[in-house]
């Protein structure tokens, strides 16, 4: 197996088909039922959303959650879901899986967690007062693999179709809970190996199936499968020789379009945040949040080299509504950029806490899962 590195640059290939259906099927919902929001893609089409807050302006609750999570809160109605993993004693003789590099075994420096029992969390959260309606308990025991030390093994977005909520933990199982928090079914998807950095994936529901790529190791075992909502029943499954990663699948609906390679633009983008598409404009952003925006139809370059006012690195990946596209740093800081072609920071916001979770939006409320809390942000 090839070691992994970190690459610094990536190319980004627009194919116009594909652009033209992702501007037009943003989804108006105001839920937020899945990772990157109702169409996947982090826009929300609400106005008159708070713009500024801190801990003693626009903070409408703030709820502690236990344990260690960067999965993002989901939203349907008037409950919130969100996952966690809380880290119990060290277990003698529990390891992670074995890794090879070629014929010698490897272990990643920043490997850990598997030597420990975790307990795997799903919580609802009332959207109005954030009091936990319930909290359940999908995995308990040492997980298959490690996970990297800054990552969490609660890092997959959970997903709901408002009849059930779907929470994947990677080896550790699918989980399907109907909305008063009873277990409808689970599924175990087999071993999946992470090379010891951990699951990153969330699950993506379409009409009747829940989606999921399960990207492991060297890729001789990889796939994207689907699975029955209802029963959790596996409908079709596709094997894929790619390695593991940790990326989530975007759903478009393609009609009778043809796809045609618009351009090609290879720098400016991240390790772990992902780009946005908001308007006549994609925007691209590193971990340390230096932002660059395109035009998405012909590739021009609007800027290069934004930067936010203050130095920070970024997980979370931005959110764009009502013309302004945010973006929070591991310092809980969210920064405001004005969407359009010049670039410009209009407000600088805080939690005060670190944030891995990418925000969401539904209702007129922006909620922010920080390490430790969840946050419901409303004017």
């Amino acid at each position: 197996m090839k070691r992994f590195i970190r690459i610094s640059f990536a190319c980004v290939t627009c194919f116009l088909s594909t652009l033209l259906l992702l501007n037009s099927t943003t989804g108006a919902s105001t839920d937020w039922p899945q990772w990157r929001g109702p169409s996947g893609q982090g826009v929300s089409l609400e106005k008159n959303l708070p713009a500024e807050w801190s801990n003693t302006k626009n903070i409408k609750w703030k709820t502690p959650i236990a344990g260690r999570g960067h999965s993002s809160p989901i939203v349907w109605g008037n409950k919130i879901f969100v996952t966690t993993a809380i880290e119990g004693p060290l277990v003698p003789g529990a390891k992670a899986v074995k890794h090879m590099d070629g014929d010698k075994e490897f272990l990643h420096p920043d490997s850990v967690g598997a030597d420990h029992k975790q307990f795997l969390k799903v919580i609802c959260v009332d959207r109005e007062s954030g009091k936990i309606l319930w909290e359940q308990t999908a995995f308990e025991g040492t997980p298959y693999d490690n996970r990297h030390r800054k990552s969490s093994f609660a890092s997959s977005t959970p997903a709901t179709d408002g009849k059930y909520v779907y929470a994947f933990f990677g080896s550790e199982g699918l989980y399907a809970y109907d909305m008063s928090g009873k277990l409808a079914w689970k599924a175990d998807l087999g071993k999946l190996g992470t090379v010891g950095m951990g699951t990153g994936t969330s699950p993506v529901l379409y009409e009747k199936l829940v989606i999921l790529q399960c990207d492991e190791e060297n890729g001789a075992s990889s796939f994207i499968i689907a699975l029955d909502k209802k029963t959790g029943k596996e409908v079709w499954k596709t094997q894929r020789k790619v390695q593991v990663s940790w990326s989530t699948p975007l759903l478009v609906r393609t009609a009778d379009l043809a796809d045609i390679v618009a351009w090609k633009y290879a720098k400016g983008t991240a390790y772990v945040p992902s780009p946005i598409l908001y308007g006549d404009y994609l925007y691209l952003t590193t971990d340390r949040g230096i932002l660059t925006c395109l035009d998405a139809r012909t590739g021009e370059v609007k800027y290069e080299g934004g930067r936010v006012p203050i130095p920070a690195t970024f997980t979370a990946s931005p959110i764009a509504f009502d013309g302004k596209i945010l973006m929070t740093s591991e310092d809980g800081d969210t920064f405001v950029v004005r969407a359009g072609p010049k670039h410009e920071i209009i407000g600088t916001n805080s939690v005060g806490e670190p944030v891995y979770a990418s925000p969401a939006v539904a209702d007129g409320n922006i909620f922010i899962r920080g390490e430790r809390s969840l946050y419901c942000i409303g004017s």
